[in-house]
């Protein structure tokens, strides 16, 4: 999916319901409210599990051959096991029976899928609001009409680098060419665009240059990702995964640029930085408001199975589009029999049940650590995120 790493979808601001409204909406509402940090806090924690937002790998076809990418067998074409349109439209009913999330079209490419807009019209008019994420490489004019009148809010494209560094990575010669021209036909229409970038060893030297790039560009938005070892992704884990030192700095630099307040930034599969971001605004003697710290502070960090998840192109249900351990499928039950009653899900949203430093860690509420990292290296996704170099108090007063 993207969510799975070719293109990675983000978490689009457009959406998450929150009684009735959206993310965006709430924020809204919070945001110059007396009581506004309390609010956030409640949405935050998300006690009732509310479903919020859900990744649907459309297809696992796709034009590109990503070395990220969470698929080992992605296909130039599309598969014959992808959710057929009747199969799509059931499973859009069965999300609107357990809440009513974003819902983010992802793939492989989605634009692969030639029912792809009649199954985004279909999902609008169950009251979802619907982002799509995509390499670009295909948003000719015509594809970014259809994309408009197909009533999706939100388009993110992937760009893991600038201009050569892009393509190197996703092993086509112009192919962030291709994407910038993609964001260029949907911006002429007036579509929300977000820009997502995988940040590891091969683009970080990059990463103030690719901010200041979003920035010019216009888009709504820039979310930075960092590498989870799943898919193909394990096969570079050893020479791409930034040093948890590294890591730490680039999400303290990205803490720093959020305050500018000239795009809207999110850090994901960064489950630290909102310990960096609690950390930082206490030592600067603020306290954390949407109205400080915008809609990053109405979320925490690992959300995989708590207020997401991950729908395969099989129909296979998971935490999170980097997490592999499947929860249920939608083809054998409910999805609302899913979400409320799966035991890896139930065992995800125990924060009890976090292991090693993770487990006694004071911001292990807004942080959590990466499931999926946690499960990559100790093949436990409840045990301690291996690439935090944070000491909790606990562990530093016993020294």
């Amino acid at each position: 999916m993207t969510g799975k790493h070719p293109h990675h979808p983000g978490h689009p601001h457009t959406g998450g319901d929150g009684g009735g409204k959206t993310i965006k909406g709430t924020y809204k509402d919070l945001k110059d409210a007396p009581e506004g940090h309390q609010h956030a806090h409640k949405y935050m924690m998300n006690k009732g599990d509310q479903l919020r937002l859900v990744f649907w790998e459309t297809t696992a076809g796709c034009n590109l051959e990503c070395i990220h990418c969470r698929r080992l067998d992605v296909s130039r074409e599309l598969m014959k096991d992808d959710l057929t349109f009747d199969e799509s439209c059931k499973m859009i009913d069965a999300l609107t029976e357990a809440g009513k999330p974003i819902l983010v079209l992802s793939g492989g490419e989605p634009l692969f899928r030639p029912d792809i807009f009649d199954i985004a019209k279909y999902a609008v008019g169950k009251g979802l609001t619907v982002a799509l994420a995509t390499n670009g490489t295909l948003v000719d004019e015509v594809m970014a009409k259809k994309i408009v009148d197909s009533g999706v809010q939100r388009v993110s494209v992937s760009l893991d680098g600038l201009n050569e560094i892009h393509d190197e990575f996703r092993k086509q010669k112009g192919s962030f060419d291709l994407a910038l021209k993609g964001i260029k036909n949907l911006q002429a229409l007036g579509m929300s665009t977000q820009i997502n970038s995988t940040i590891a060893k091969h683009n970080v030297h990059q990463v103030k240059e690719l901010y200041k790039f979003a920035v010019d560009q216009g888009v709504d938005a820039l979310h930075i990702f960092m590498l989870v070892p799943v898919g193909c992704g394990v096969q570079i884990a050893e020479d791409q995964m930034l040093d948890p030192k590294v890591y730490e700095e680039v999400l303290e630099w990205f803490y720093e640029i959020s305050k500018e307040g000239k795009i809207q930034t999110k850090a994901t599969c960064a489950p630290h930085y909102f310990r960096i971001m609690r950390q930082k605004a206490k030592e600067e003697g603020i306290k954390i408001t949407p109205k400080t710290h915008g809609m990053a502070a109405m979320t925490k960090g690992c959300l995989a199975g708590q207020s997401i998840c991950f729908i395969s192109h099989k129909g296979q249900v998971f935490p999170c589009g980097y997490l592999p351990v499947e929860a249920g499928n939608i083809h054998k039950e409910r999805f609302k029999d899913i979400w409320e009653n799966s035991e890896t899900f139930k065992r995800l949203r125990n924060q009890d049940e976090l292991k090693g430093k993770c487990g006694i860690c004071e911001y292990k509420k807004v942080c959590e650590g990466c499931r999926a990292r946690a499960f990559y290296e100790k093949g436990d996704y409840m045990e301690e995120e291996p690439y935090c170099i944070y000491e909790p108090v606990k562990i530093s007063q016993k020294s």
